[in-house]
């Protein structure tokens, strides 16, 4: 349960709550044809197309203020399209999502790839440009403020060890196993504590921070922008502090930034910039990982999946298991 009460949105009614599961779904299914096929690609086409046309059943104006990149460089769910079946007439929405957060990991029949949308009322999801975002997260019950961009590696596990009541030594961190992270690992290991490497879906790893099952404490790196928007929709339910602070390589890439409205380029945005008010988060297994299983095809037709789906203003987490047929 987030520690903070959020107001009921008017807007997000618990029909439309229960029906982003079936967009994800529908994506999860369509990536998972391909799963271990080596062509990222061809995955990730499918899971657009297949949510895409989810999305038309639900009666709501959706806008994507995250998707796949802008009109330019995405046929289909990109940053400004209308989605939905209710245009000009139903429930406005913003909507950010990641039809297949996990392409290579797909393509290798990794672990941890997923189908994940957000949506919340107009104007309550950061409109973050497609650049990376160094990021920053821990689980809930921890006091307000115990983690800091500003502070180094090591400090900030300090803190929250402190907070947890254990050694620095005895915290465990989870970071995106990337060349760029080769001086954050070596700080790490210097302190002692155990890291836990993933190869990719950053998404995943910020979730992990608030089970205590996988025994991760912090999320620390830099990855996708919009990845770190969805995640912090997921904290915003189930509780949780991040930190983020966008990386620009170039200047076309601040430039992208200053067309999305980003004018302080070396802001520090907390939860509540990156998603506030009432939102929904949604994902589906596709394949098996620390979050969800994937997408498992039976006998006679049959496929299985598994999604949760979560909202801030009660605090409820569904976790549900679903029967298709393969068509």
């Amino acid at each position: 349960m987030p520690e903070n009460k959020t107001p009921a949105s008017k807007v997000l009614d618990r029909v439309l709550v229960l029906e982003m599961v079936r967009v994800t779904e529908a994506a999860a299914i369509a990536a998972s044809r391909l799963v271990g096929r080596g062509d990222e690609k061809a995955a990730d086409h499918a899971a657009v197309e297949a949510m895409r046309k989810a999305f038309d059943t639900l009666y709501m104006d959706g806008t994507v203020v995250i998707g796949e990149g802008e009109r330019d460089e995405a046929p289909m769910l990109f940053i400004g399209e209308k989605v939905g079946g209710a245009p000009g007439s139903g429930p406005k929405i913003d909507i950010a999502l990641d039809p297949l957060e996990g392409t290579t990991i797909t393509a290798k029949a990794g672990p941890n790839a997923l189908a994940v949308l957000a949506a919340a009322e107009e104007g309550c999801l950061l409109n973050a440009p497609d650049v990376y975002m160094e990021k920053l997260a821990v689980g809930p019950g921890y006091p307000e403020g115990v983690i800091d961009l500003n502070r180094t590696p090591t400090e900030n596990v300090a803190a929250v060890a402190a907070a947890k009541g254990v050694r620095p030594d005895e915290v465990i961190v989870c970071v995106l196993d990337r060349p760029r992270h080769a001086d954050l690992i070596e700080e790490l290991r210097e302190i002692g504590c155990g890291i836990h490497l993933i190869p990719d879906g950053d998404v995943a790893g910020v979730i992990a921070v608030t089970d205590e099952e996988t025994t991760i404490d912090i999320y620390m790196g830099s990855g996708g922008a919009p990845e770190g928007v969805l995640a912090a929709a997921a904290l915003r339910c189930v509780g949780g502090q991040i930190q983020g602070r966008l990386l620009f390589r170039n200047e076309d890439e601040r430039s992208r930034a200053r067309k999305w409205g980003i004018k302080d380029l070396d802001k520090i945005y907390t939860l509540g910039d990156l998603a506030k008010g009432d939102c929904i988060f949604a994902a589906t297994g596709v394949t098996d990982g620390s979050l969800l299983s994937g997408v498992k095809r039976l006998k006679g037709g049959k496929m299985t999946t598994e999604s949760v789906v979560m909202r801030a203003s009660s605090g409820t987490v569904r976790w549900i298991k679903g029967e298709h047929r393969d068509r």
